[in-house]
């Protein structure tokens, strides 16, 4: 072979290999490099590019198995989180059977929410986290003593009225740390602000108060006036939303209201 010819290929041959390399140390990896390792290759080209082959499926498996890994962990993490969140919200639902007049209330605050939040718009995640703060709104009356459950004549002592004023900090403070559910820890902090400013705990208005604490607010009112309570006789479904339309666009937002009245209509109500 004419050794000037020789010296080209072998340039030839080195220069790819040299392009392989730094294709699999950049994570592109091919099977070009096996052209590299046949008989007719030269031998120190061969070796190297055997020893790069080696590497390379070493890498690959690795690669692999941490995919896998992080796939895993992921999974577990969900599961975990679902574990988490079964375990509050029964912890929720147990909270309303303590008083007779609230058994069932946070799940059909939770439904009702998911409802008027589809009616709107919402769906995905946005939509799951306005069912999760539905359902833990209050979980914050989790500490407080069996008095705030007994039933009282006539207005609530003004004292019980503090105390239950509480509820939406104290549930935030509960879900704080479980950070997964997003948003829903804002929401059940809100739920009780007013578009007035004139609610609680921290007397937001309008624009500060977030869209799903709106319609859990909404829910939340809706439930109450149709549920017997201590306070009051139950109310029909339709003097519910008179009371809602009266208090639109001062403690609530009518657009919700409206929402509330075609979930209604069509009976996607709990």
């Amino acid at each position: 072979m004419d050794p000037v010819r020789s010296d080209m290929e072998s340039a030839e041959l080195e220069k790819r290999l040299l392009d392989v390399i730094s294709d699999v140390a950049e994570g592109r990896y091919s099977d070009d490099i096996m052209a590299l390792t046949r008989d007719d290759v030269p031998q120190t080209v061969r070796t190297i590019a055997e020893a790069v082959a080696l590497m390379m499926v070493k890498v690959e498996a690795r690669e692999f198995r941490l995919q896998q890994l992080v796939e895993e962990l992921k999974e577990l993490n969900e599961q975990v989180r679902n574990n988490t969140v079964a375990v509050v919200t029964a912890m929720a639902h147990a909270l309303a059977a303590r008083d007779t007049y609230t058994e069932g209330h946070a799940s059909r605050v939770a439904e009702l929410s998911r409802a008027i939040g589809c009616e709107i718009g919402l769906s995905g995640e946005e939509l799951e986290y306005v069912h999760l703060g539905g359902a833990l709104h209050d979980i914050g009356k989790i500490g407080f003593p069996d008095v705030l459950f007994a039933s009282h004549e006539g207005k609530l002592p003004s004292d019980l009225v503090k105390e239950i004023n509480r509820h939406p900090s104290i549930g935030a403070k509960i879900l704080k740390p479980l950070d997964f559910l997003g948003p829903a820890i804002d929401y059940v902090s809100a739920h009780h602000e007013r578009l007035d400013g004139r609610g609680y705990p921290r007397g937001l208005k309008e624009g500060e108060i977030p869209l799903g604490a709106q319609i859990i607010s909404v829910a939340d009112i809706y439930d109450a006036i149709t549920s017997d309570r201590p306070y009051q006789a139950t109310r029909t479904p339709a003097e519910a939303l008179a009371i809602l339309r009266e208090i639109a666009g001062t403690r609530i937002r009518a657009d919700i209201v409206e929402a509330l009245e075609r979930v209604l209509a069509k009976g996607d109500a709990p």
